[in-house]
Formats: structure tokens, C-alpha cells, sequence
């Protein structure tokens, strides 16, 4: 056999090896993704709530949530069959979580509900492991979040429209509730606090227009002040403030954007400051202001109750994150209720966990999402439930994840190949 020629042009060396080109990028998430991630949302919009325009059985909203969270297992597991997965110390932390979830909940002493928001802890920590595969340090599902989320905003404000009695009833002191889905203001609150912060972010930069933000942020911010959300108002400050700051150095776009946040608050603080009072008090008195709305009351009854050395060690098991048929409304009491001092350990754990990768990320407009994402949530979690179980704060943790993921391998090139 004779010798073969060897190729010669522009792409070629004297070797005759062909140069190649920029490694190609890993491909993006499939639009099933997206859809993936509305159900969870739709899971973790919960069933209680304010009464609604058409009164909706709750049962049949029970059915609705877990019907999307067992689709979105469902669908996830279909678009990952080989189980590809990224595994981090985020996944790892609420797999523990899960587990001792299960043994807490194993003696029953929460009823055999407990075992039933086991199991849906179980397919909310699945499907956030299959779609670990697509997490690459990108925007991805920053923009799935405030899609999905503006949506449910959408329909609190058509219930407004359709009818404003009911969508600021007087037992919720005239505060914006869900007229057509049963949201109560805190979680209204919650939700356009969140997309407002990671909206502004996303402007600052340059992953969106100006237009399109103005449009979210707008009737965002118009929802969050009729709620009258304190915790809310505040995360979303306190945690925007954080994330623009992780920016200010290298972006000048973040030292505007601060500049005129710090001057517009101080003539706001002068010229509106009755008004803004009066907005924070809601209409309370000093002594109801003091103990938070009575939590504090319910509080002190949570951690003067007696319990044994293992109910200390791993709670009582996943409940309705009440005692006392009251509300407990602080995630790290209701974790050492259900899941003991062991279960509040490993979601401390997932706060250094993630905020030290934070630290350790450069600046850049994915770890200023995550610094506002994890701020907001360590922030809220003083006044409000959910770090322990399938809840929107757990989805907001998650994005963060995503945010801080390191970027997938490229595909290798055909030299590599060969």
C-alpha cells in the first residue's frame, strides 16, 4: 500500500494533523426543563390560603400540586434515562436531610402524614437530581424562576381585577391575597421579592432590556407593596444590596445601579418617612410589633415544651409546620420541631456550603444571583417556614446551586477522540 498525501491547507499543519476548532459548548437545557421546573413551583404553591373567587376544595388542590410533582419526576427521569448527574454538596446535604426525615417520621408521632411529606420530599430531592445534569454555572434557570413566578404573579393580579374584595379581604387586613389561587400575602410577597431582585440583576448585567425588565419590575414591586410583606421588603433589600456589592469592583453598571439605590433611599427616607412608617406597622400596635405578630409567643412555647433526648436529637417528624394549631413561621424552630437539632445542623450546613462557594466564585453575574438568592432565604427564614421540606425556598437554594455549579466539561474534540 503506498503512503497516503498528506492534506495541506489554511486548517492544516506540517504534521498533517487538522487543528481544531473551539471546543463546542455542552448543549442547553431542553424547553422540558422549563416545564419541569413550573410544575415544582406549581407544587410548592401550597393549598391553604385565602379564600377564593370560585372556591376550590382542598383536596382538589392537594391532588393538583402532587399530581405536578409526580410529573415532574416523571418527565425528568424520561429526559435523563442514563441518570446523569452533577452531584454537589447542596444534593448530598438534602439527601441526608431526606433520610432522617424518614427516621423522625417513622414512629408515627406525627401521624401517618408524616410518612406521606416524606415521600414528597423524596420526589422533590429526585427530581432536583435529575436535573442536576444542566447545571452549568449559567442563567438557565434564573429565567426559568422568573418566568415561572411572574405567571403565578399574573394570576394574583387578575384575581385583583376580577375582584378586588375578595383579593384584599378585610381578615387578612385588607392586605393582597391569591383571589383565584389561595395565596396568602407572605407568600406573594416572597415570590415578587425574588423575581424583582433576580430581575434587576439580570439587567445590571446585560442579560435582559430594559423594557422587558421595566415590565417585570414594575407591577412586581406594585403586588409587594399591596401585600404590605415586611420580611419580604426587606430580603429583597438586604439581599439586592449583598449582590450588587459582590459586583460593584468589576461592573460599573453595579456602581450606578448602587449609587442611585443609596440616593433615592436617603430622600425617601426623609421626605416619605411617616408614610413609610405607617406602611411597616401595618396599622399595629407597638407591643404586637415587638413579639412579630405573636410568633413570639408561639416560639416560646415551642422551645419551653418538654421532649425526650431523641426528640431533641431528631424531632417529631414532618409535620404542618404549626405547634400548638398555630403556625410556627421561623424555619430553623420548625426544622428542630420535626427533624430535632440534627436536621437544623444540616441546613446550617447548606448555608456555609453554599455561601462559602460564593466567597470562593469571582465576581460575576451568577454568583451576585446566588448571593441574592441565599441572602433572601437565610434573611426570610427568621419569620417564615419551609427550609426543612419541598418548599419555595428550597427552589430558591436550588437555583443558587445551579448558579455556583462549575461549567459542564466541553465535548471533546475529534482529535480527542481519535
Amino acid at each position: 500500500m503506498g503512503r497516503e498525501p498528506t492534506r495541506r491547507g489554511p486548517a492544516a499543519e506540517d504534521t498533517g494533523r487538522v487543528r481544531p476548532g473551539p471546543a463546542p459548548h455542552p448543549a442547553a437545557p431542553p424547553r422540558t426543563v422549563e416545564v419541569i421546573w413550573g410544575l415544582l413551583i406549581l407544587n410548592t404553591l401550597g393549598s391553604a390560603g385565602a379564600v377564593t373567587v370560585i372556591p376550590l376544595p382542598r383536596s382538589l388542590i392537594q391532588m393538583a400540586t402532587m399530581g405536578a410533582l409526580v410529573s415532574a419526576f416523571t418527565l425528568a427521569l424520561v429526559l435523563n434515562l442514563r441518570l446523569r448527574i452533577r452531584a454537589s454538596a447542596y444534593l448530598c446535604l438534602l439527601t441526608l436531610l431526606l433520610v432522617l426525615s424518614v427516621v423522625s417520621s417513622a414512629h408515627l408521632e406525627s401521624g401517618f402524614g408524616a410518612l406521606f411529606r416524606c415521600f414528597r420530599l423524596a420526589l422533590f430531592v429526585g427530581t432536583l437530581w435529575l436535573l442536576s445534569r444542566w447545571w452549568d454555572g449559567g442563567p438557565a434557570f434564573v429565567r426559568y424562576h422568573v418566568r415561572m413566578y411572574f405567571a403565578v404573579l399574573v394570576s394574583v393580579a387578575a384575581g385583583l381585577v376580577v375582584s378586588p374584595g375578595a383579593a384584599m379581604p378585610e381578615l387578612y387586613g385588607g392586605r393582597l391575597v391569591g383571589a383565584l389561587w389561595p395565596l396568602t400575602p407572605p407568600q406573594i410577597g416572597q415570590y415578587a421579592a425574588v423575581i424583582v431582585g433576580l430581575t434587576v440583576l439580570l439587567l445590571l448585567g446585560r442579560r435582559t432590556t430594559g423594557s422587558s425588565a421595566a415590565a417585570i419590575i414594575v407591577p412586581s414591586l406594585v403586588l409587594l407593596a399591596l401585600t404590605h410583606t415586611r420580611t419580604a421588603t426587606l430580603g429583597l433589600i438586604l439581599g439586592l444590596a449583598l449582590a450588587i456589592g459582590s459586583l460593584v469592583l468589576t461592573s460599573a453598571a453595579a456602581r450606578r445601579f448602587f449609587g442611585w439605590a443609596v440616593l433615592c433611599a436617603t430622600a425617601a427616607a426623609v421626605g416619605l418617612s411617616s408614610l413609610l412608617e405607617a406602611w411597616f406597622l401595618r396599622g399595629q400596635s407597638q407591643e404586637n410589633f415587638s413579639n412579630l405578630t405573636g410568633r413570639a409567643k408561639v416560639w416560646d412555647a415551642l422551645l419551653a415544651a418538654p421532649r425526650t433526648t431523641l426528640e431533641q436529637l431528631f424531632g417529631t417528624g414532618l409535620g404542618d409546620k404549626s405547634f400548638g394549631g398555630l403556625p410556627i413561621d421561623n424555619s430553623w424552630l420548625a426544622v428542630y420541631n420535626e427533624q430535632g437539632l440534627t436536621g437544623t445542623a444540616i441546613v446550617a450546613a447548606v448555608f456555609l456550603a453554599l455561601g462559602g462557594v460564593a466567597l470562593l466564585r469571582p465576581p460575576s453575574l451568577s454568583r451576585a444571583c446566588a448571593v441574592f438568592l441565599i441572602s433572601y432565604c437565610a434573611i426570610a427564614s427568621y419569620t417564615e417556614a419551609g427550609l426543612g421540606d419541598a418548599s419555595p425556598y428550597l427552589l430558591h437554594l436550588t437555583v443558587a446551586a445551579s448558579l455556583l455549579a462549575a461549567p459542564a466539561a466541553p465535548l471533546p474534540t475529534p482529535e480527542e477522540v481519535t
